[in-house]
């Protein structure tokens, strides 16, 4: 469609030319038919080049049609023949007839066709807009330019398109569509005369907008005439609020015809949808600002409620407990001094676990964690684990069912020995004394699962998804167990910086789960990330 616009801009003579052809071809096929039999009106068949002129070509043919049919008629067919004159007065009214006739038939039919192409491009600039928009919707800004930029070249079937922002979100942001030569006269655009396309009356609810004019620009030390670069560069420029942030440069072929209205409307429209998707992203970029400087307030209250709470609670006991200790008027038996030195054992190690979690935390976070990994046993891990927190689990019943001849696993010994760790001090938390609390590790296909069940209350359905952020805790009644909410945390950036998987959710049989996957690989073999199942 737009290359036939472009060919019928450039050769208006060939509809003339196409319409004097048709009466010719509708003379012959008349002599022809007048041979055989004696048809009356058969002038009117010359309607059907007038109709086929106006059609293909507009009014202007058609009217040429209608004349020349006039005179053909006139010339071939009426007496006397081959002369332009009329010997009998009802002859003047069948010419005026054909001539009237011809003319509003091929004014309605000119007008038809124009009503069809100006659908036909509405609904081609609505397309091009829907496309317009749906690409500046993509993850890339510099992509969804080039993409809108080539769709803009092949539309309007321009040698090069050239979309550059200069302020803004956008600033240095650059796209480019087209051929080479065209290329380097839109990117030289600042030193070559142009024309640039004028803002127009904006629209109100009396009056349709436009969108403006095109305005020659000559660079001041542009020496003697522009000639043809002018009439193929354009320029349309994105506004954004009071200024201006882009251009758009378009270079035409040198046989494409002036843009249309329709076209300066389309640029118009597609140079707002840039400005509008450039402003998008900013106040994207700026919502995912607030959103982090948020959750980094959020951080902080927490980090702070801990340290003034959790801190606080082992430095007072052990404060209390050496400082009974060093009391020289109390005479305090051996099982005392030893339960004073044990608690300030305990309240330490406490301390030190957190300030572990919070440094594990904050070095996941940074994106910082890089695991010193090699190949262990993992049936070795976790019995020494469940040995080291025997202390801790003394009032559950620790089962522990690893697979036999389970492979060696490609792991940080220290961080998987943690992340175990917290699971099973998350299940001793959250579980009544007593209760069973089994750890199995068992392979499936390409990654080795252990999981950490217990028989307690389970887990809410709505703190599953939050389970594993920082500082979150199970709301439960009753006074809440000890803990900073940061273990579940940890042991989950941890297995991911392992290329693993971890997860919670409930048993059929009562309590919880919680599982991690790990990827599996021979020795040698660095092992590919583990898919594992979720919950």
């Amino acid at each position: 469609m737009r290359e036939t616009r472009i060919w019928l801009g450039t050769h208006r003579a060939a509809g003339y030319v196409v319409a004097l052809g048709l009466t010719a071809v509708v003379t012959g096929a008349i002599w022809a038919i007048e041979q055989i039999a004696d048809v009356a009106n058969i002038s009117m068949l010359y309607l059907l080049a007038v109709m086929a002129s106006a059609i293909a070509f507009g009014s202007g043919p058609a009217i040429a049609a209608s004349i020349a049919a006039f005179l053909a008629f006139n010339f071939f067919f009426i007496d006397p023949r081959h002369q332009l004159s009329v010997s009998e007065p009802e002859e003047w009214v069948a010419l005026a007839l054909l001539l009237v006739t011809g003319v509003i038939t091929g004014q309605l039919a000119a007008a038809l066709r124009d009503r069809a192409q100006k659908a036909e491009r509405r609904k081609q600039e609505a397309i091009v807009l829907y496309d317009v928009v749906r690409l500046m919707t993509g993850p890339d800004l510099r992509e969804s330019l080039t993409a809108v930029a080539e769709r803009l070249r092949q539309e309007l079937a321009l040698a090069a398109v050239v979309i550059g922002f200069h302020g803004g979100t956008a600033a240095g942001l650059w796209a480019e569509a087209g051929e080479q030569a065209a290329l380097g006269l839109a990117r030289a655009s600042g030193m070559a005369p142009k024309l640039l396309l004028g803002g127009g009356a904006s629209p109100t609810p009396e009056h349709r907008g436009s969108p403006g004019r095109w305005i020659r620009v000559l660079p001041p030390h542009l020496p003697g005439r522009p000639g043809q670069t002018a009439d193929r560069l354009h320029e349309v420029p994105v506004h954004l609020g009071d200024g201006m942030v882009g251009l758009i440069s378009l270079v035409r072929s040198p046989e494409a015809p002036p843009f249309s209205a329709a076209d300066d409307r389309l640029l118009s429209t597609v140079a707002s949808q840039l400005a509008i998707a450039i402003e998008r992203t900013r106040l994207r970029e700026e919502a995912a600002e607030a959103e982090i400087l948020r959750r980094t307030d959020e951080l902080k209250t927490a980090l702070l409620n801990t340290v003034s709470h959790d801190l606080r609670t082992p430095l007072s006991s052990i404060i209390a407990s050496a400082g009974s200790l060093l009391q020289q008027d109390v005479q305090w038996t051996e099982d005392e001094r030893c339960d004073f030195a044990r608690a300030i054992e305990e309240e330490a190690e406490r301390l030190n676990r957190l300030v572990s979690n919070l440094l594990d935390l904050s070095r996941i976070q940074a994106g910082s964690l890089v695991p010193q990994r090699g190949w262990y046993d993992l049936s070795a891990l976790v019995d020494d684990v469940v040995g080291r927190l025997r202390a801790v689990t003394s009032k559950h019943q620790v089962i522990v069912a690893v697979q036999e001849e389970l492979p060696p696993v490609f792991l940080d010994y220290v961080e998987i020995d943690e992340v175990l760790a917290n699971l099973i001090e998350n299940a001793v938390k959250y579980t009544p004394p007593g209760s069973e609390i089994t750890i199995r590790a068992t392979r499936e296909n390409d990654v080795v699962r252990v999981e950490v069940a217990d028989r307690g209350p389970g887990i809410p359905s709505e703190a599953l998804p939050r389970l594993f952020e920082p500082f979150y805790r199970v709301q439960r009644e009753g006074p809440a167990p000890k803990g900073t909410g940061l273990g579940l945390a940890v042991a989950k950036g941890l297995v991911e910086a392992h290329g693993g998987r971890i997860w919670a959710g409930n048993r059929q049989e009562g309590g919880a789960s919680f599982v991690f996957a790990l990827p599996l690989g021979e020795p040698g073999q660095a092992p590919v990330e583990a898919a594992g199942e979720s919950e």
